[in-house]
């Protein structure tokens, strides 16, 4: 990892360049706190060891057992969506992502965050923070070059181009001050595509590169750069893993290489009473799903030692990913930053059902490594997952038990894609050292939380434009213990895949079957009762209320459909 070291620090150095200088408060020390908002991307609800996996975190066990996990915490089911509500304290349409990043006619389909929004970036830094992301960007449009033929070049690290979005749609110019990572959604762990520093490319990494480690690394050395002084920080780290591919370090699969032979129903039984041991979910209230596609049992699974493989590297990714965030927990605590430093954790969604094997070469998957070696994606299960030449995903039977107790996945409504752990970590601040909140919150109340915090103000217009206002509810009072306003209603929408969630209800439809179903969601949190043709009056009421809130937030129109 030597190479690896030496490459982040110049990479550091290079960003650290074009930094403005610090001013002190005119009182002395600044006394506000720094944020670090951790984001994996993936990431299944039970899948860290807080919220009932098998897998090895201690770190963000350290962090849940000394902060506040969240019981009913949502995203918007997608990478990046939920990314542009988290920046931004917008439902995810109103700051232009409905859906991916391609640019579309539409005001919610513009596939990058539009001129109508700030980022928790630009009021932070104009608050007088510093600011920096290492990580996964994918809230911008992506370039693409004019043939298949071209973009596959370009993947494969055999041809060269300056910008992989516009510039102007650059992290460093939406408020961080610095900025590295990848542009693009998808990456090679071992040897990245879309890869910047601040807005140049870069072109060759080390041969012991992993992504993971440098997203966390660039994190440590921010942080070393920034406590040198007394102004706050603001820090996103946004981790790839762990998003297909699956690919690890030999030692991190070693270490899961016999857990995952125990089969799907196995480890989710273990998980669920895993979680309820920890106090996490009620069985009462939130008995087990049936498992997903349960005509297949694990003893006569043709493929059970693939099967094994990927989940144990599913596993190793986020092994890896705990270990680089214990780093920058020990960095915040040698620069004596920690006890005034708020962390926050969190996924973007569910875990991925999707089966990306099928989808092959192309868009930001490459068909060679750098040195001609073919990728391969296996379909039929031949290729071991792990290393650089396998581009593989855990699927949808794992992304199931990744999910304990919910049902469904990534880019659904139900809670298996919506739901999401969350600490917050914060010695100064949270007074319920490790405990549980039911508070309902949602990846668009960090806007207004760390306003508050950092005594930063929301600006009406910014850079000649109209500011859309937030429509996130501050999370401080939670931290605090003190009486919490919550959202009276949640909603959702994309490709169709939609929900309404107030008091006791939840309305909801998959993507590909308009039939809204209806849950007394306090009393039956895995979604199985479905009570619309008793309460038709209720499903009435609230399909009227999506329907107002879909066509106020620039759901509608949809592009292409008037």
């Amino acid at each position: 990892m030597k190479a690896l070291a030496v490459f982040l620090s110049s990479i550091v150095l290079l960003s650290c360049a074009g930094s403005r200088k610090n001013n002190k408060t005119a009182a002395g020390t600044d006394e506000r706190p720094n944020i670090v908002l951790i984001l994996a991307d993936d990431l299944g609800y039970s899948d860290i060891g807080c919220y009932g996996g098998e897998i090895q975190t201690p770190n963000l066990d350290y962090l849940a057992a000394n902060g506040l996990r969240f019981r009913r915490f949502y995203n918007t089911s997608r990478c990046c969506p939920t990314r542009a509500s988290l920046l931004t304290g917008l439902y995810n349409q109103q700051a232009g992502i409905g859906e991916m990043t391609a640019e579309r006619s539409e005001p919610g389909y513009r596939g990058y965050i539009t001129e109508n929004t700030v980022t928790l970036a630009e009021v932070l830094k104009d608050a007088g923070y510093h600011t920096a992301m290492s990580g996964k960007w994918h809230v911008s449009n992506t370039v693409e070059q004019p043939s298949a033929e071209a973009q596959l070049k370009w993947l494969n690290h055999q041809a060269s181009h300056p910008y992989f979005s516009p510039v102007e749609q650059y992290p460093v110019n939406r408020g961080f001050e610095k900025y590295y990572g990848n542009i693009f959604g998808v990456v090679d762990y071992f040897d990245p595509f879309s890869l910047v520093n601040g807005t140049t490319p870069v072109e060759n990494v080390p041969k012991d590169y992993y992504h993971t480690d440098a997203i966390n690394d660039t994190a440590v050395s921010y942080i070393k750069t920034f406590s040198k002084n007394d102004k706050p920080f603001f820090l996103y780290v946004a981790q790839t893993a762990p998003h297909w591919p699956l690919q690890a370090l030999p030692e991190d699969i070693k270490k899961y290489e016999q857990t995952y032979k125990a089969g799907w129903d196995a480890i989710r039984e273990a998980r669920y009473k895993k979680m309820v041991a920890q106090g996490l979910i009620n069985p009462a209230t939130t008995p087990l799903s049936p498992r997903l596609n349960k005509n297949l049992s694990w003893e006569n699974n043709p493929d059970k030692e693939w099967d094994a493989r990927a989940m144990a590297v599913h596993a190793a990714m986020i092994d890896r990913m705990d270990q680089g965030i214990g780093r920058i927990i020990q960095a915040l605590r040698e620069t004596g930053k920690l006890d005034n430093t708020i962390i926050v954790f969190l996924s973007d969604n569910g875990a991925s059902p999707e089966n990306c094997m099928r989808y092959g070469p192309g868009f930001d998957r490459p068909g060679q490594t750098r040195d001609g070696q073919e990728i391969h994606y296996p379909v039929k299960k031949d290729v071991l997952p792990g290393p650089q030449t396998s581009f593989a995903s855990i699927g949808d039977r794992w992304a199931n038990v990744a999910n304990t107790p919910y049902q469904y996945a990534k880019a659904q409504s139900y809670e298996g894609g919506v739901r999401t752990p969350m600490i917050v970590y914060w010695p100064k601040g949270v007074k319920a050292k490790g405990g549980f909140t039911d508070h309902m919150g949602h990846v668009m109340d960090f806007m207004p939380t760390f306003l508050q915090v950092a005594k930063a103000r929301y600006p009406e217009t910014y850079k000649g434009h109209n500011i859309t206002p937030y429509t996130g509810v501050s999370l401080l009072p939670t931290f605090e213990g003190k009486e919490r306003q919550e959202h009276k209603a949640l909603y959702n929408e994309h490709f169709n895949a939609r929900y309404v969630r107030e008091g006791e209800w939840k309305l909801v439809s998959l993507a590909g079957d308009t039939t809204w179903r209806l849950y007394k969601i306090d009393q039956d949190e895995t979604e199985l009762n479905n009570l619309a043709g008793q309460h038709p009056d209720v499903v009435s009421r609230m399909a009227a209320q999506w329907r107002q809130w879909a066509n106020t937030h620039n759901v509608f129109p949809k592009p292409g459909k008037k």
